[in-house]
Formats: C-alpha cells, sequence, structure tokens
C-alpha cells in the first residue's frame, strides 16, 4: 500500500484527507481532519487570515463555534464549552435575574401565611397527602384541579408571548437549566479560573493542585445540588418541620429518595450537561420556530456592517471592509458555544453575552456599538437596505401578540371570577343503584343515597339536610338519626369531606311513576350559605 498525495479543500485550503493505492490500483480517501479538541487547528484550517489575526487590539480566541463541529465526523465525543468572563449591561441584567430567581426559589418554601389554627401555615405548599395545594390566599381541592390547569394555560400563553415578542428570553435568562448553570460556572471561575486557565488544566496531567481544585469545585457543586434539592422537597413538606426532621433522621424516607434524586439531577444537569440539556434534550428549541416571526427580538448580527471581516491593527483604514475584526469573542463567550455571525441558530438561547463582548471590542477599535444587538430580522433588513427600521410599537403591536394577550386576559379574567365567587361548601349526592328502591310495611317507598359534603372552612360547621319542595320526606340516618321528617344536622370538620348514608321516605302518592325528581339542599348553620344537588327518587313502575 503506498502512501499517495493530499487533497486540499478548493475554498479554504484546509487538507481534506490523504489518499492511498489499494492492491487493485484505486486510490481510497483516508479523513486527514483534525482531532475536535483541537479547535485552533480546525479554525485556523477553515479561515487562514487566522494566522496573522493576533492583533495588537484584541487577540483572536481559538473557539470552535457549534457550526464548525458539525464539520467533524457524525460520531463524534463531546468538545466542551469553555465559555469566557465577560462583563458588560447584558451580563448585569442576568446576574440580577438569576439572583431573583434563586431568592424566590430558596425562600418561597420559608414564607408564611396565617390560614388559622387547624390549617398549614406554609404559604407555598403542596400538600399531597391531604390532597390540597395552598398558594397564599388560594387553597385548591382535587375536584377543583382546573384552577391549576388555568394557572398553567396563563403561564404557558406567557410563554408564548414572551417568545413572540423577545425570542428565548425565558431560556436565556430565567429557565432554572440557565439559571443553575451560571452558578455552577461562576464557582468554576472562581476555582478553575477564566477560559483559558480552565482549558490549561483540563490539558494538564492530574497533580496535586489540579486534583485540590476540582475537588473544591465539585464539591461545592454537591452542596448547591443539595440545597436545591432539598429546597424542592420543602415545597411538599413544611418546611421548618422537614429540616428538623431531615437531620435527626426521621424523615420518610421517599423525602431522602427525592432529596437525592433532585441532587442528583441538578449536579447533573447544571454542573456536567450543561449546554447539552439546552441543545439535545430541551424540546423548546425545536418548536420556538412556530412562535417566532420577522418582528421578533432575537440576537442578531449586522451583515451588512460586519462584512467582510478580517485582521485589523491599530492605525488600519476601515475603508473596504467590514467593522468585524473575526476575533472570536463572541464565540468564546456563549454558553452553548455558536458563533452568532452564522445566523438564528435553535442551540442559541438569546441571553445575549455576545452582545457585551463585541461592544467591548468595538470600544477598542472605536468602531459604534451595536455589530451584535437584539433587534427584529425585519429591522436589519431595513438597515441594510438603508430604509428606517419600524417603531417598536408596531414591533410590540402585531396580531400574533395581540392573539396571546387576548387569550392570557380571558383566562385569567375566568379564573378570578370563578376563585372570588366560589363557595366554601360543595355537596355531592350519589344515589342507590341495588336495590333501586324498598317498599316498607306502611307502604312508603325508600331510597338510599350517598351525601358527601364539603366543609372548606377551617374551622367545625352544622348543616341542615333538606329535600327541597318535598314536605312528605322521611330521613333515616344509621346511628345518628331515626326517621325524622327533617331537616337534619350534619356536622363536618374543619377541611373536610364527609360522608353519610342518608334514606330518604315518601308516601307512594308522592312518587310520580317509577321516578321523580328531587333536590337535596344543605345549608351552613353559621352563614346562611348553601348548596343544592338534584338526583331522582326511584319507586315502582
Amino acid at each position: 500500500m503506498d502512501r499517495g498525495t493530499t487533497g486540499r479543500n478548493q475554498e479554504t485550503g484546509a487538507p481534506e484527507g490523504d489518499f492511498v493505492t489499494v492492491r487493485d490500483g484505486t486510490e481510497a480517501a483516508v479523513s486527514a481532519r483534525p482531532r475536535p479538541a483541537d479547535a485552533g487547528a480546525l479554525r485556523r484550517a477553515a479561515h487562514p487570515a487566522l494566522d496573522t489575526a493576533m492583533t495588537d487590539v484584541v487577540p483572536a480566541e481559538e473557539a470552535l463555534s457549534r457550526k464548525e463541529q458539525k464539520r467533524e465526523a457524525l460520531y463524534v465525543s463531546r468538545i466542551k464549552v469553555h465559555p469566557k468572563d465577560v462583563r458588560g449591561t447584558i451580563r448585569t441584567i442576568k446576574w440580577l435575574v438569576l439572583a431573583a430567581c434563586l431568592a424566590v426559589y430558596y425562600i418561597g418554601p420559608w414564607l408564611r401565611w396565617d390560614r388559622g389554627p387547624d390549617a398549614p401555615s406554609q404559604a407555598l405548599l403542596l400538600d399531597f397527602p391531604n390532597r390540597k395545594f395552598y398558594l397564599f390566599w388560594i387553597e385548591i381541592w382535587p375536584q377543583e384541579i382546573y384552577y391549576l390547569t388555568a394557572l398553567l394555560i396563563v403561564a404557558a400563553l406567557l410563554l408564548f408571548l414572551a417568545t413572540s415578542l423577545a425570542g428565548r428570553v425565558w431560556c436565556g435568562y430565567a429557565c432554572p437549566q440557565t439559571v443553575w448553570t451560571d452558578l455552577f460556572m461562576w464557582v468554576e471561575r472562581r476555582i478553575e479560573g477564566d477560559r483559558n486557565a480552565r482549558i490549561r488544566l483540563d490539558k494538564a496531567p492530574m497533580s496535586a493542585g489540579k486534583f485540590a481544585k476540582r475537588s473544591a469545585k465539585h464539591g461545592i457543586w454537591m452542596v448547591i445540588a443539595l440545597l436545591t434539592g432539598g429546597a424542592w422537597i420543602m415545597y411538599f413538606y413544611d418546611a421548618p418541620t422537614l429540616v428538623g426532621e431531615f437531620f435527626t433522621g426521621q424523615a420518610p424516607t421517599a423525602v431522602y429518595f427525592f432529596v437525592g434524586l433532585f441532587t442528583a439531577t441538578t449536579y447533573l444537569l447544571a454542573g456536567l450537561a450543561r449546554e447539552q440539556v439546552c441543545v439535545y434534550m430541551c424540546p423548546w428549541p425545536r418548536f420556538q420556530a412556530a412562535l417566532l416571526d420577522d418582528d421578533s427580538l432575537i440576537v442578531t448580527y449586522e451583515h451588512h456592517r460586519g462584512e467582510p471581516r478580517g485582521k485589523h491593527k491599530r492605525g488600519d483604514s476601515w475603508d473596504g471592509r467590514g467593522d468585524c475584526i473575526d476575533c472570536t469573542q463572541c464565540v468564546a463567550v456563549c454558553p452553548t458555544g455558536i458563533d452568532i455571525r452564522d445566523g438564528l441558530q435553535f442551540e442559541c438561547i438569546g441571553c445575549g453575552l455576545c452582545i457585551d463582548a463585541c461592544d467591548t471590542v468595538m470600544d477598542k477599535v472605536e468602531r459604534p456599538r451595536g455589530l451584535i444587538k437584539f433587534d427584529s430580522e425585519r429591522n436589519q433588513a431595513l438597515i441594510a437596505r438603508g430604509e428606517a427600521p419600524t417603531r417598536w410599537t408596531k414591533r410590540i403591536v402585531r396580531p400574533r401578540t395581540i392573539v396571546y394577550a387576548v387569550l392570557i386576559v380571558a383566562v385569567l379574567t375566568a379564573f378570578l371570577t370563578s376563585l372570588s365567587t366560589r363557595s366554601a361548601l360543595d355537596l355531592t349526592v350519589l344515589r342507590d343503584r341495588n336495590p333501586l328502591y324498598v317498599t316498607l310495611s306502611d307502604g312508603s317507598i325508600r331510597n338510599g343515597f350517598t351525601v358527601r359534603i364539603i366543609n372548606q372552612h377551617h374551622e367545625t360547621r352544622v348543616f341542615a339536610l333538606t329535600l327541597d319542595q318535598v314536605a312528605q320526606a322521611a330521613f333515616t340516618v344509621p346511628g345518628l338519626v331515626e326517621r325524622s321528617p327533617g331537616p337534619i344536622l350534619l356536622e363536618a370538620g374543619p377541611d373536610t369531606v364527609v360522608s353519610h348514608r342518608v334514606f330518604v321516605s315518601l308516601p307512594p302518592e308522592a312518587v310520580d311513576g317509577s321516578a321523580r325528581s328531587v333536590t337535596f339542599v344543605v345549608t351552613d348553620q353559621t352563614d346562611g350559605s348553601s348548596d343544592a344537588y338534584a338526583t331522582t327518587f326511584r319507586g315502582p313502575e
């Protein structure tokens, strides 16, 4: 087998592969692509100008973009992204949002709300054992799950509206994956240094110093993950009680299991998987295109202004070239490792850190800021043609956003109206199906019913049970009432559902045919509120 010549790409001049002569005399190509870990080699092969792009103004970063990674073989190990630290307005906003999100998450379970002596005092509590959800003054019972459904619908519509207006603003600022990944990377930078230092540490052989840094980093990550998993469980269990039981070994086994589960997932997703979650696991990027249009605010690169890109030295003229000096700082700071100059990509989470990086470079080369900025594709096209951009009011108020806003208002109105008019009393009556009726010795007809009364008050209430407009009815409650003409009094404890077996007897003349409609009515003896339930009373044919 003889070694042949080396082929080169006609566009970039990069080596494509060697050729070997096999036994039958033909030539076959052998891949000579750089290894994925050699980001600089691949970038220099694709862009030869980078060999001289180390300017005296801004040094070029050897950062491999997501698009360049895709030029590698289909099956390739992960090319780790080492985001560079950046400072600027966008980064400051992200820190503020991160602090607010973490504060809400960790403080939420400790907020108190007085609901009375017999009710939990935790403001935010998903009480599965007692089948109740407490959200400040809102108390949701199992039969009121539609309230929770309404809240989820509103949350989804708000996400749709935010995406339509500002792209993936949720992903870039408030998504838990983004928030905790930012927090974990902050810890990593404090211990291992910025991008270049971390890359050198990755490549360095194991030593006492490297082991100490890695141990400290992963140790702090585990502490944060444990606090995260513990805080999540507190939303399902009274927080002060849980902390005391947890550290004394008295908490239920399920608590330890789920704390461990959420600790492990937090450590795995925020510490190890990072951008892989956004790129491969999260479904949101796949269908966000259905929510975006030409007026959505996204991270854009002014191609008309930045191209043709190339090296720049202090004092060089800007005539005949673009403002982009191809320093790849925008790639180096990107948490998912994309090059925004390649256009909008589903990997872009819309964080805007590349804006801070580019603005810093523009300041150094004394060019206007905004080469990379938040803008709409429509505005970019108008500016490229020399036309005036659209007004912000026209960009915000458009058919798509109006529909979302109307739906949000409609669902919220229905939710609040139902919530403000709901009763703390609910009655349900189930008629016996076997037997349908019983004829007593005095000729009267008796039906059996199961009467369920829901008392949502935080105190014991007494309720009067009657049959509406049926004066001849007689009630029997085994062990409580012996054939009384009614009304009969039934007691229900605080926040409980009471169920009573009730027999109702009517004289034969009161039963018209094989069935007649009857309405059970319960009346609260404390405040006079009532509820009714219509059913049927069966008799002989």
